[in-house]
């Protein structure tokens, strides 16, 4: 599989990208950005990492709106991306309302806690991580007092491995970056995938079949929803979803419920799949396999298939390490690859990005490449993992905008106009949904209906498992 590189060009983060997806050279200098967001102001260049993750996608979505109607990409016009609308998006889940409530982010077991030699980051917003966690560190009653003391006493890779042994969640923080990793690999293969005439907007009429959760994955499958794709979420009912999460992320699809593992349920999902044109995994590596669901099986039985695959760690390639295969989020990622130490305070405690920008730029790179995948013809498989945005934000990223490098301190400009004359209420919409009445963040990609996807999302899990169309 090919990987990722720098491009040159004007934005040379988005050059970067755009190249790391296999897109015609030169034509990232046709897009643009302007205004303000709070993105900046860190260590590290989150700002540029968003807007040329947001830059991509619009792109691409340029790219194949012109193929399919017959056109060159040399006739895609100039487009610009709004920094405050990207800037809303990428903390969607902060400005999400449910009924007047705001969501809860993080569980009270979730979060940085002191080991004996070290930090521990944790990770307990579901209830068998929880459970798992609890019973791993043995927690009478599961309070964060129990657990602060049950880290202080112990080495932080010896909760890591003690939690994690147990199907629990938890890393311990790395004081160094992790090993380079690709932004994407790529691989081409049968290009029959099903033709398709002039459409708007870009993705109106593919069909992409999700198999995807929490956020990364969720935010790919809802961008290609509001460029028009029907995207059908399928989920097992044995693993249920935070109703907060797919309130924010369930926009532009619809959701079904499918035991894999039972024959019938497992007929009607093969019907589905005989007929998508793309299909997005957010698992662990080996996790779909066993269902006959791997990328090779799949583009084996359905020629001409787009493949997304993303995880936390690595694909099992040079650099990943012994992490592939484990269950990760972005805030673990952060924890893991470096980023938390490199964000520390004055006191020594791990911080944190100013979003979790490792999911959401993540999803906005499979949505892209995606589309620039059908804009090729289909056929093609795409990975990519939030420690491979890591290794780009913390390598390619900060390269691209500083000549001294992420390792010099913070990036010149990374924190230009962060904040300054910014309202996020801007971006901010309200809708009606299957929990009641939403307020979000519109998306920032250009493309797409203007003020974002026009209703809210069904309840999880409760739409019939069928095509639209």
């Amino acid at each position: 599989m090919a990987t990722s590189g720098n491009g040159g060009g004007g934005d040379r983060a988005t050059a970067g990208a755009w190249a790391a997806l296999g897109g015609a050279e030169g034509l990232a200098e046709r897009v643009g950005y302007r205004g303000t967001g709070p993105l900046g102001g860190g260590r590290l260049p989150v700002r540029e990492l968003a807007r040329a993750t947001v830059g991509v996608c619009s792109l691409a979505a340029a790219e194949l709106a012109a193929v399919r109607a017959g056109r060159g990409v040399d006739d895609v016009a100039p487009l610009v991306v709004d920094e405050g609308a990207v800037g809303a998006a990428f903390v969607s889940e902060r400005h999400l309302r449910v009924r007047g409530r705001a969501p809860v982010s993080f569980a009270p077991l979730s979060g940085f806690w002191r080991a004996a030699d070290g930090w521990v980051r944790t990770h307990a917003n579901y209830p068998h991580h929880r459970a798992a966690l609890v019973g791993a560190l043995g927690l009478a009653a599961g309070t964060p007092e129990e657990l602060r003391a049950a880290v202080a006493g112990r080495g932080a890779v010896e909760v890591q491995e003690t939690v994690y042994a147990a199907g629990g969640l938890a890393v311990a923080v790395a004081p160094e970056y992790g090993a380079p990793l690709p932004l994407v690999e790529r691989r081409d293969g049968d290009v029959r995938g099903r033709r398709l005439g002039p459409g708007e907007p870009a993705a109106s009429g593919v069909r992409v079949l999700d198999l995807t959760r929490v956020i990364a994955g969720p935010v790919a499958t809802r961008t290609l929803g509001l460029l028009g794709a029907d995207v059908l979420r399928i989920d097992s009912p044995r693993l249920a979803e935070a109703d907060d999460a797919y309130a924010d992320t369930g926009f532009g699809k619809r959701s079904a419920l499918l035991d894999l593992g039972a024959a019938a349920d497992r007929e009607v999902f093969e019907r589905l799949l005989a007929r998508a044109d793309v299909v997005v995994t957010g698992y662990r590596p080996g996790a779909l396999e066993r269902y006959g669901l791997g990328a090779e099986e799949l583009v084996e039985r359905r020629p001409g298939v787009v493949v997304a695959q993303l995880c936390a760690w690595g694909w099992g390639g040079s650099g990943s390490g012994p992490w592939v295969g484990r269950r990760g989020f972005d805030s673990l990622v952060q924890a893991g690859y470096g980023i938390a130490a490199r964000e520390a305070g004055a006191d020594g405690a791990p911080g944190v990005l100013p979003a979790q920008a490792l999911d959401h730029g993540t999803g906005y790179l499979v949505a892209a490449g995606v589309l620039r995948a059908l804009a090729d013809g289909g056929g093609r498989v795409l990975r990519f993992s939030l420690a491979g945005t890591a290794s780009w934000l913390v390598r390619g990223v900060a390269v691209a905008d500083s000549p001294a490098g992420a390792e010099a301190g913070p990036v010149p400009g990374a924190g230009a106009g962060a904040g300054v004359g910014y309202d996020a209420g801007a971006w901010l919409r309200e809708v009606d949904s299957g929990y009641g009445g939403l307020r979000y963040a519109g998306s920032p990609v250009v493309g797409g209906p203007v003020g974002g996807w026009g209703r809210g999302p069904s309840r999880w899990g409760s739409d019939a498992a069928v095509w639209a169309g």
